[in-house]
């Protein structure tokens, strides 16, 4: 890919990859902020935001908005993150100048409308109900409380029955004044556009928005130190556990060979050790994974089993055991270099078409990589060897202080003392 970096007569960059090909535009950007900017208070801010885009700018109501969306056919989503607000955005060549107008009325006029306000705090509420009833929601939600108390992170993204209907019109209306600005914004353009029609373009979608954002500032979260597990109880044939640990952030240099050791520990699917000691050899459960999540204030290695409730704790007890093991002795060499095989070959189908391209540029200006790294990327994954990944596993994985989250109905069982007693 030839990547350029882009400089507006206004000021504002961005990362372009052009194909010709095909009549298109994707763009891709953030604003940093997300959720952790919402107020204590007011839980759910930043995703009603995102939820109210859609719904009218400028001179046109809900109605009439999306109506223009749909004869432009513009795709436009909106999401919120921890410590994000992102959009991606897809446009046909020849309704450009239309579409980017319309996107620059919805950032810079955005309505907020009393009812479509009060329509779509209806539907989160609705969303929040259904997510009650979701085991790997509600372990999710009740492991963040655990990990992250007292820290922004500890909130759902999506708010709370306590907090949604608290937020106002005037309250959207203030998150998107604080973190729509252009010292907060990222942008990353693929497809039928060239360098000289971005530039300008950049400056007229984004170019009405104030110059600073005003973020209030997010501490580093400190991970609350286990073993801690909480047990909520739900109905069901069986149980979502979720544990983790605290991780090693993105722009620690021990963070890709923590990254191939999750690959091996339980991101490799049948080929990880987790899957192979839960499931094939024992039959306890169907599933079980294991991600590294580095957010921008904290960062955790996180694992997820959904198995009977008469296997819970046999499934923690092994689980604990191989983590165990691995800090101790670490992966083999096999399993190292099959992992290294397979992350780097894998690594081209992130950029298989314009809006996947688009996401994995965005991500590596949001990380502070740089468009390098996807040059380079192949090849610090090769570097990686056994003894920085020995050395990684022992400093992460520290089985004996799980925080751990069970969702369903465990049966009473004798559980490993480190965790105490089933309930």
């Amino acid at each position: 890919m030839d990547i350029q970096r882009i400089t507006s007569p206004g000021g504002i960059t961005a990362y372009l990859v052009e194909h010709h090909d095909n009549p298109l535009i994707s763009l891709r950007f953030a604003f940093r902020g997300g959720s952790a900017q919402d107020p204590d208070d007011k839980g759910g801010l930043a995703y009603f935001v995102t939820g109210m885009l859609d719904e009218g700018a400028g001179d046109m109501d809900a109605a009439s908005f999306q109506e223009r969306e749909q004869e432009l056919a513009i795709r436009m989503d909106f999401n919120a993150a921890r410590d994000l607000i992102t959009c991606s955005y897809q446009t046909l060549t020849a309704r450009k100048d239309e579409a980017f107008d319309l996107l620059k009325t919805v950032l810079t006029e955005p309505r907020f409308d009393e009812d479509a306000t009060e329509r779509v705090k209806g539907q989160i509420l609705a969303g929040l109900k259904l997510d009650q009833n979701n085991p790997v929601n509600v372990a999710s939600r009740a492991w963040s409380e655990l990990a992250f108390q007292g820290h922004p992170y500890s909130r759902p993204i999506k708010g709370s029955f306590e907090t949604v209907p608290g937020i106002t019109a005037a309250d959207l209306k203030s998150y998107a004044d604080r973190v729509f600005a252009r010292d907060n914004l990222i942008v990353v353009a693929v497809g039928d556009i060239d360098a000289e029609t971005l530039a300008k373009d950049l400056d007229h979608i984004f170019g009405g928005l104030p110059e600073k954002a005003q973020l209030t500032p997010v501490p580093d979260a400190k991970l609350a130190t286990g073993p801690i597990r909480e047990i909520v109880e739900m109905d069901i044939p069986q149980s979502i556990v979720q544990f983790g640990l605290k991780g090693i952030m993105r722009a620690d240099p021990d963070f890709l060979p923590a990254y191939v050791l999750n690959y091996i520990i339980g991101g490799g699917g049948f080929n990880s050790r987790l899957m192979e000691e839960v499931r094939v050899k024992r039959g306890l459960a169907y599933s079980v994974n294991s991600s590294l999540f580095p957010f921008q204030h904290a960062a955790v290695f996180m694992g997820r089993v959904a198995t009977k409730n008469e296997a819970v704790a046999e499934s923690l007890s092994v689980i604990k055991q191989e983590l165990s093991r691995i800090a101790e002795a670490g992966p083999t060499e096999d399993e190292l270099e099959d992992a290294k095989r397979y992350l780097t070959g894998a690594y081209a189908l992130r950029f298989d078409s314009s809006s996947s391209i688009a996401n994995q540029l965005l991500f590596l200006e949001v990380e502070g990589l740089g468009v390098d790294y996807v040059h380079e990327r192949n090849d610090l994954i090769e570097a990686v060897t056994l003894e920085d990944v020995k050395r990684v596993a022992h400093r992460m994985l520290d089985a004996d202080r799980l925080i751990t989250t069970i969702v369903g109905k465990p049966v009473a069982a004798e559980a490993d003392p480190a965790l105490g007693e089933m309930a």
